[in-house]
This record gives C-alpha cells, sequence and structure tokens, in this order.
C-alpha cells in the first residue's frame, strides 16, 4: 500500500513465480508483463504484500515479511527479507515451500519466527537454521523474553463449554449441540480458544517442551477474537511480569458485551491480577435485549472502571508505565479508542486528549542508563481522511509529524533512539516500508522498499482530488474523487459511489485488493468516495451521529456527494451513475436502491444487511446490534431510534427497487449472514429486476482466495460494463 519510485535492485528479492523446490512449486515474486498500463486484477494478485517489520537491536538492519500468491495453485506463499537499516541490500533470506512468518531479532545477528506451526531461527543471513520448539505444530504465535530467558507461545485448546462435544462412540457424527450464545465468531465455530503458554529458553534457543499455560483453567481466549494476536501481550522490560489483553466472559455476557481488560501475570508467582478494574469489581447486571448505552454498566460512575475495549499493551522502557488502546463504553466496539497510561508506582491512569482514535502506537525511547527517561509516545491517527502520524509529551502536547495524504498503518521504535520504522500506503499504492526521523521538521521521510515498483511502474493511474461537500445539516463532508486512469480533458465518464462500511470506518488513504479504487480508473470509472456522518476522523460527535440512524444524515450525505459530483465535476456523466459498496456499504446500496429516484444505472452490494430484524439475531455480535439499533425487534413499545431502524430496514422498500442489482455474499460470513444477500437477490428477480447473485461457500466477510478475487473483479466489472457503458439509456 505504499508510495511508488523507480525500479530498484529488488531483483535480488525476485523468485521466479514457479521454481522447484522439493518437487513443490514455490511461489515467489511476479515480473508480469502488462499491456496498455492498464491495472488489472492478475495485477493485483501478483503484487507482493509486507507484512510484520522488524528492526534489529542496533537498528542496522530490519528484517520483513512477504506474501505472494499464485492464481495458478490458488494460494499464498510468505516469505523474509532483510535489508541494511538505509534500505539497501535488500535480499530474500528464506526459499522453503513452507511459509515462513512473524520474524523476530533475538539478538544482532538471531532471527527467530514461525514455521509449520513452530518456532525456528537463523542467523541474519538466512544460514543455520534451527527449530525451536517441539509442540507438534501447535504454535500460532511467539514472544521472547527481554532476557531471553521465558517465551510466551500461543496455542489453540479444545473448548467444548459453548458446543458439547460429540460421544466418543460416534466419531463420524458432524452435528454440534450448541447450549450457549458465541458459538460462532467471524467465520467459524468456536471449538477451540487460542492461550498464551510460558516456556522456558535454553541453551541456543532451544525451547522447552514444558509450558504453564497462563490462564489454565480459564475458560477465555487469549490473544480475542477474531483478529487477535501476540500484539495483545507483552514483556516487561525486567523479564518478570505479561501484560495481556482478556475479556473474561463466555457465551451470552460474551455476545453483548467488549469489555476486556489488561492483566499483570508474575513470571515467578504465577499470580495474575486487573490493572483495568478495582478488587472484586462486579459488573453491573443489564438486559441483554437493550443497548449498553442507557444500563448502569455505562452509568458515569461506573466508567471510571474502565469497562470497554482495553487491549494492545506496552511497557515503557523503563518498566515504570504501562501504556494501551482504550475505549470508554461497554457495548460500542466503534468508541473513541485512547491511548491509556496507567502508573505502576501509583495505579493511576491518565488518557491523552486526542480528537480522533489512536490506531497504533509505540513508546518513542529506549531505557539508557545513565540518562533521564523520556517519558513520549508515538501513534498512528486517522484526521480528514489521511491516517498521520503524531508524537505526545509527557505533558500530553500532541505534536503531528507527518501531513501526507496516506495512511500509515504501524510503527516501532528504530532502535537507534531517532528514529522511527513504519509502514505506509495510499489509495495509489500498496504497503512499503520507511523511516521517519521526528527531529527533522522536513523531508523526514525515507521510502526503504518498493516491493511493487516492477508492477506500478508500468500503470497509468488516476490521479485523485479533495473536496468539501455541503451536508443537508449545513456542515461539510470530505469527498475523494479518483478520476479514470486514461482521463482526457473534456470527456464525460461513468461514475461510482463508493459507499464505506463499518459503518465507523474511515474512507482514508487505503490500499485494498478489492476495493481498489485504480483498478476501478483503470477500468475508466470516476469513484466519488465521501467521508459521510458516522466515520472518524472528523470528530467524535461526526462519528457517533451514525448509530441509531443509518437511514438518515449519512444516506443524505452519500446523495449530497454524489449530486455534487453529477452537477459540478464536468469530466462525471449523471445519466451513468453506480452505487457500490460492501458490509455497510452493502446496507447503503440495498437501501439507497429504495430511495435514489433514478439517479443510479446499477447497484453492487457485497455482504450487507439487507433484514435488520434477521440481522439482529443471526450476527455473532450481538453488542453491534444492540448498539446500533438500541433494542430488540419485538420489543413494545420500541424506543424511537430502534422503531426507525427496522421501519427503515431496505426489505422494506424493496416495492420502490426499480435498477438492476448485483448482490455477493460469502457463505463463512459470521458477522452478517448470507441468507442477508441471498434474500436480496431473491426480491429483486421476484420484482422482475436484472439481478445476478455471486455466493462463496468457502468465503467469510472478505474474499481471500486467489481465484475468487480475480472472479469477484471480472463479475463486478461485468455488472458495471453491462449497465453503465453497453446500456447508455
Amino acid at each position: 500500500m505504499k508510495k511508488i519510485l523507480t525500479l530498484v535492485a529488488l531483483a535480488l528479492l525476485a523468485l521466479p513465480a514457479t521454481i522447484k523446490a522439493q518437487d513443490e512449486q514455490v511461489i515467489g515474486k511476479q515480473n508480469i508483463k502488462l499491456s496498455g498500463g492498464t491495472m488489472t486484477p492478475e495485477a493485483l494478485w501478483a503484487m507482493g504484500r509486507i507484512g510484520t517489520v522488524a528492526a534489529s537491536p542496533d537498528g542496522s538492519r530490519i528484517v520483513y515479511q512477504v506474501g505472494y500468491y499464485s492464481v495458478k495453485q490458488n494460494k499464498s506463499h510468505q516469505v523474509l527479507c532483510i535489508m541494511d537499516g538505509n534500505g539497501q541490500n535488500q535480499r530474500q533470506l528464506t526459499t522453503s515451500t513452507k511459509n515462513e512468518t512473524d520474524p523476530a531479532w533475538l539478538n544482532a545477528e538471531t532471527i527467530a519466527y514461525l514455521s509449520g506451526g513452530e518456532v525456528w531461527v537463523m542467523k541474519a543471513d538466512g544460514s543455520s537454521r534451527q527449530q525451536l520448539s517441539a509442540t507438534g505444530g501447535k504454535v500460532e504465535g511467539f514472544k521472547f523474553s527481554p532476557d531471553l530467558k521465558k517465551v510466551i507461545l500461543i496455542q489453540s485448546l479444545p473448548f467444548h463449554e459453548i458446543i458439547q462435544k460429540n460421544p466418543d462412540d460416534l466419531p463420524k457424527a458432524t452435528g454440534r449441540l450448541v447450549t450457549d450464545l458465541m458459538y460462532r465468531h467471524w467465520d467459524h465455530y468456536v471449538e477451540s480458544i487460542q492461550h498464551p503458554f510460558l516456556a522456558t529458553v535454553g541453551s541456543q534457543f532451544a525451547i522447552s517442551k514444558d509450558a504453564t499455560d497462563i490462564l489454565e483453567g480459564e475458560p477465555y481466549e487469549c490473544p480475542m477474537e477474531p483478529f487477535g494476536g501476540i500484539e495483545q501481550l507483552a514483556w516487561s522490560p525486567d523479564s518478570k511480569t505479561i501484560a495481556y489483553t482478556c475479556r473474561k466472559k463466555t457465551g451470552l455476557e460474551y455476545s453483548i458485551s467488549t469489555d476486556s481488560d489488561i492483566f499483570l501475570y508474575d513470571v515467578a508467582t504465577r499470580q495474575t491480577r486487573n490493572i483495568c478494574k478495582p478488587e472484586g469489581y462486579v459488573a453491573p447486571q443489564v438486559n441483554p435485549t437493550v443497548t449498553l448505552k442507557v444500563q448502569a454498566v455505562n452509568a458515569p460512575e461506573n466508567l471510571k472502571n474502565n469497562v470497554g475495549y482495553d487491549q494492545n499493551p506496552q511497557f515503557s522502557p523503563d518498566g515504570s508505565q504501562i501504556a494501551w488502546l482504550s475505549m470508554e463504553r461497554d457495548g460500542y466496539e466503534a468508541d473513541l479508542n485512547r491511548l491509556c497510561i496507567y502508573d505502576q508506582a501509583t495505579g493511576t491512569k491518565r488518557y491523552i486528549d486526542w480528537k480522533s482514535d489512536v490506531d497504533a502506537f509505540c513508546w518513542a525511547s529506549q531505557q539508557q542508563k545513565g540518562k533521564k527517561q523520556q517519558d513520549m509516545l508515538y501513534f498512528i491517527s486517522v484526521w480528514h481522511g489521511c491516517a498521520n502520524m503524531y508524537s505526545v509529551s509527557k505533558k500530553g502536547e500532541v505534536k503531528q509529524l507527518t501531513e501526507t495524504w496516506d495512511d500509515w498503518t504501524s510503527l516501532q521504535l528504530a532502535n537507534d533512539g531517532k528514529r522511527i520504522l513504519a509502514t505506509r500506503q495510499s489509495l495509489s499504492a500498496p504497503t512499503d516500508i520507511y523511516m521517519v526521523t521526528p527531529s527533522l521538521p522536513k523531508n523526514n521521510i525515507e521510502q526503504l522498499t518498493h516491493e511493487n515498483d516492477h508492477i506500478l511502474s508500468q500503470l497509468n493511474l488516476g490521479k485523485m482530488q479533495q473536496y468539501w461537500v455541503p451536508t443537508t445539516d449545513g456542515k461539510q463532508e470530505l469527498v475523494w474523487v479518483m478520476l479514470p486512469a486514461n482521463y482526457e480533458e473534456g470527456k464525460k465518464y461513468p461514475t461510482l459511489l463508493f459507499c464505506e462500511g463499518g459503518p465507523q470506518s474511515p474512507v482514508s488513504q487505503f490500499w485494498s485488493y478489492r476495493w481498489n479504487f485504480q483498478i476501478m480508473a483503470a477500468n475508466g470509472y470516476v469513484v466519488v468516495a465521501p467521508n459521510r456522518h458516522g466515520l472518524p476522523g472528523f470528530g467524535q460527535e461526526w462519528k457517533e451521529e451514525i448509530s441509531g440512524d443509518w437511514t438518515g444524515q449519512c444516506m443524505d450525505d452519500y446523495l449530497s456527494a454524489i449530486d455534487y459530483a453529477a452537477q459540478n465535476l464536468p469530466f462525471v456523466d449523471k445519466d451513468r451513475l453506480a452505487a457500490v459498496g460492501a458490509s455497510f456499504g452493502g446496507f447503503s446500496v440495498y437501501y439507497l436502491a429504495g430511495i435514489h429516484e433514478k439517479r443510479f444505472k446499477a447497484f453492487i452490494a457485497h455482504d450487507g444487511a439487507f433484514n435488520l430484524a434477521a440481522m439482529y439475531l443471526e450476527t455473532e455480535e450481538n453488542w453491534f446490534s444492540n448498539w446500533e439499533y438500541d433494542e430488540a425487534y419485538w420489543h413494545r413499545p420500541q424506543m424511537p431510534r430502534a422503531k426507525k431502524t427496522y421501519h427503515d430496514s431496505p426489505h422494506k422498500m424493496v416495492e420502490k427497487w426499480d435498477t438492476p442489482i448485483l448482490c455477493i455474499h460469502g457463505e463463512k460470513d459470521y458477522r452478517i449472514n448470507y441468507t442477508q444477500g441471498m434474500q436480496a437477490f431473491n426480491a429483486a428477480r421476484m420484482k422482475g429486476l436484472p439481478a445476478e447473485l455471486l455466493i462463496f461457500p468457502d468465503e467469510n466477510h472478505w474474499v481471500l482466495k486467489p481465484q475468487n478475487g480475480i472472479l469477484w473483479q471480472r463479475t463486478f466489472f461485468n455488472w458495471l460494463d453491462r449497465w453503465l457503458k453497453e446500456n447508455k439509456n
């Protein structure tokens, strides 16, 4: 997802796509040739995707992970690469047919990594490979202690508290006896949970087979589903304490709450304490069918107990403080994501006063003997459609470090005490690695990798513009507009209104391998992407106005954006408009189909909510529906916002549908069940409208398999071309 420059000696990194190794094809970097400078689905899937990045202890070298995909083999391959701290001497370290991931430096010459479910180690030149753990391939993540005497190993355990274990004499039975909620999460049935295990490290970093389950006997997951990883655990600098994230709830209680906490585990005594809540804290009783916003758990006097999401702890370099990301209210997954700093000596917490969500952070300095600790942090936050980097001083003063039209996506100290190692992307380039020097006032950003320049340099890319559009409530919304790749002055183009998901995810400078604005531009479309009400980066009031009002101001904002474009941008063809979107964006498309008054010639909805009453009971995250809808659909009388939500559900507006629609859904999407997309498609066809349904039996809320991704793109553009290019009347 990053900036594009000229080709460099990344040929050193390149592996042909069809190298033979142990009679298997190794998927490596692909040197493809494109005709006419046009982005294609195949070009997207040929791009390398940079993952984990880690600086050596002295900052002189950087190891990083890259994923390559094969459409033919329909799978990916993860490799490890290394370069000097200035981006020179880039080379690939691993050539195995196995995926090798999660690199971490143990010392200046030794890199640990994950392969085949075990922890391995190698020299910085890729030699002397050695397997450290022996768990039968069960390791899913790891983190060594600073003194290298212990290691945390993430492993999954069988879990039968919600889905009961089938009788031993019925080994081929496929039924699942479910006894409580939260029996599914994201795309799988919950029949196992992750736990962190603590193992001893011996000579040459060998990991003992005997390991202690930090959550032994506890039916809770750590890291947390569905996206949590090793970042949810942290070692103290003295290696005596582990901080970990956990939501210690199960079943119905879990499904309606977002209350996770930070716990400290004493390695010597094996004692655990919660640093978010006072000792003996008992959560108030709640009604599981009503939003928690109006219940006692979110009463002002209870909010001091950190009842919302708390996650991703990091110890300060001297160990005296712990910082983490913290949301204030229970049941609200899109609350303001604050940076909390906990003082270990006093037990006090303070929160950085900032106007937008903190997405990632790191401490700004290493502990240095004889020098006073500089209590400063760096963080990433989105503001006005861009995710930039900031610093916060001990006094709480926030300073912006970068001011680019990009999305910074990760950051860490470069280990030289002066610079920040980070990753960045934009609407025009995929992820690359950068070095930022905060002490320099200007030109403080150095690009280290050019992972996909061999593809990007062949492309004609669309240019992006920014507009501020008046809204119907007297405010202004930021609208990104992407021009077609082969834009010609004076020509009019078919135009797509992009509807964002979330409903509270930013329309920032993201690079997507599915909802990719550049491939839309390559196919001759203008893209209009509004930062409507409900999106972060414009203040918390703007973001929260969408809850309970999915069909009000945010929909007016969509229409304001597309009407502004049709009336004021000379390159937009007002007679060839379509609306497209996924998740809440898919819901938006279904709703706009009933109110658009013939503005649009076609619609595409991916994994969208269609019948909100059905979704209230279908989604696995009940806290989400409770907060967004206010209460269960069967309540009488209903709160005003709940009544409006269920009344305005798109399935009740099908009688007004008059436009061709493509519905896309994954059958393993347990967030918004595939029956929602089927209902919408069936309704359209029964009304006699042109409609298609693209259903993926093996995909979740996303489309992750290469051939499915290609099929998605081809179907997407075939549908749009049919109604916006071939049928112009």
